[in-house]
């Protein structure tokens, strides 16, 4: 399997950005996404994830009501909307792939990574 993360960039606090992440390859039928961050001299830390057979979508505490993460099947892409967006919302951002089904907030649960894609909010 191999993800492709896309929509990085540079946004003043209060916007917004989508990422985008394609899965291509085996995936099978039922697994899950996950979204990862890093900020720099931090460990990466789960953002969320969803499930892709029921779409059942999960997020750390620190993010919700503000993300929002969700799928299109046809195009096996996961995305990450990210609005009300903050200067500690800086980081490089992760898509990662779980062939169990379950989203899991231990990135060691993910066999599959994206390359990253640096999310940077001025304040």
């Amino acid at each position: 399997v191999q993800l492709q993360a896309s929509g990085g960039g540079l946004v003043q606090a209060g916007g917004s950005l989508r990422l985008s992440c394609a899965a291509s390859g085996r995936t099978g039928s039922s697994y899950a996404m996950g979204w990862f961050r890093q900020a720099p001299g931090k460990e990466r830390e789960f953002v969320g994830g969803i499930t892709w057979t029921a779409g059942n979508t999960f997020y750390t505490e620190s993010v919700k009501g503000r993300f929002t993460i969700s799928r299109d099947n046809a195009k096996s892409t996961v995305y990450l909307q990210m609005n009300s967006l903050k200067p500690e919302d800086t980081a490089v951002y992760f898509c990662a792939f779980s062939y169990s089904g379950i989203v899991y907030s231990d990135r060691s649960r993910y066999r599959h990574w994206g390359q990253g894609t640096l999310v940077t909010v001025s304040s």
